[in-house]
């Protein structure tokens, strides 16, 4: 019997919730700690899971993704944002400091090679990362796929989405002047860094709306107030990437160095109707990766819990597993 008969309902069919067997705050530098913490099986098979953002942290939620029986589950929170230290910091923040910090773990916990899984940001970070140290990937899975691109960036904060969410574009916009809509990024850039943390916490709070809204194709467009310092770390570092192109030499990057992971087994889980990164992204970068089986979920947006997402990305663990044991 299908052991996900109604995707609908998929989030029942996650793994139950897992303590942590390891937590601990890892020193990488530059004045920077991070939280890291392992869960499931100390002798399984290992899987790093990159979360989302920049600045989104990591959740328990994440670890239901595997069956505890057969991997070693390690989620961390990036630098600035969740439990890490310091807090919303920019500085020393790069995604070649994290890249560095992936490495790192992954030394400091003894592995040879391991499953990396990650989704929207999680999946460029996974992506790079691969490409950086492709002989420490032995797989990549991939959700809600996000290439760092600038017509990615002008897509969600050019008005692309806003066509299909009028209202909520118009309330991520009057926040600014009418001379300032031509470059969404940079004029949120100068309010979350001001330096008055009202005017920091008022402008995170909208963008990070913004993106909330527009998750899940379920979405009634109310993404609610997230909590003041949660939304500052979160609009903070994503807002620094992305003012920064992600920090990569060249736009497009990403597509124009998979010749370097093509061997690398890989599964790019999609929503259909994701409205924050669209699934052209997800189209291109299986073009580009014959070793890669794309699964374009139906009626799914953006959202890690969406019930076809999940489904999917379990299906995909559970398949893992059998090829492991």
């Amino acid at each position: 019997m299908d052991k996900y008969p109604d995707q609908k309902r998929a989030v029942q069919y996650l793994y139950p919730p897992t303590e942590p067997f390891d937590q601990r705050l890892v020193s990488v530098g530059d004045g920077h700690q991070i939280y890291m913490e392992q869960s499931g099986n100390p002798n399984g098979v290992p899987v790093v899971v990159l979360h989302g953002g920049p600045g989104g942290g990591c959740s328990p939620a994440m670890r239901r993704y595997f069956d505890p029986r057969v991997f070693r589950v390690i989620l961390f929170d990036q630098r600035g944002c969740g439990k890490s230290r310091p807090h919303a910091s920019v500085e020393d923040n790069t995604t070649w400091h994290l890249v560095a910090d992936i490495e790192r773990l992954r030394s400091l916990l003894d592995i040879e090679d391991w499953i990396v899984f990650g989704g929207s940001w999680g999946a460029t970070l996974a992506l790079i990362y691969a490409q950086t140290h492709p002989d420490r990937v032995s797989r990549l899975v991939l959700r809600g796929v996000f290439l760092m691109t600038q017509a990615e960036l002008d897509w969600f904060y050019g008005g692309g989405s806003g066509k299909f969410w009028p209202e909520q574009w118009s309330k991520f916009t009057s926040l600014l002047s009418e001379d300032e809509l031509s470059d969404t990024i940079a004029a949120y850039n100068k309010r979350l860094f001001s330096g008055d943390r009202a005017t920091e916490i008022l402008y995170a709070r909208a963008w990070s709306s913004w993106e909330n809204a527009l998750a899940s194709i379920h979405s009634n467009g109310a993404a609610g107030e997230s909590p003041g310092e949660y939304a500052r770390a979160f609009a903070r570092l994503e807002n620094h990437y992305f003012i920064n192109g992600g920090f990569l030499e060249k736009d497009g990057q990403i597509l124009d160095q998979m010749d370097k992971i093509a061997h690398i087994p890989g599964h790019i889980v999609q929503g259909r109707y994701d409205m924050i990164c669209p699934p052209q992204a997800a189209w291109k970068l299986s073009e580009r990766w014959p070793n890669a089986e794309l699964k374009m979920v139906r009626h799914a947006g953006h959202a890690l819990s969406e019930p076809g997402i999940s489904a999917e990305l379990v299906r995909i663990m559970d398949r893992v597993a059998e090829g492991s044991t």
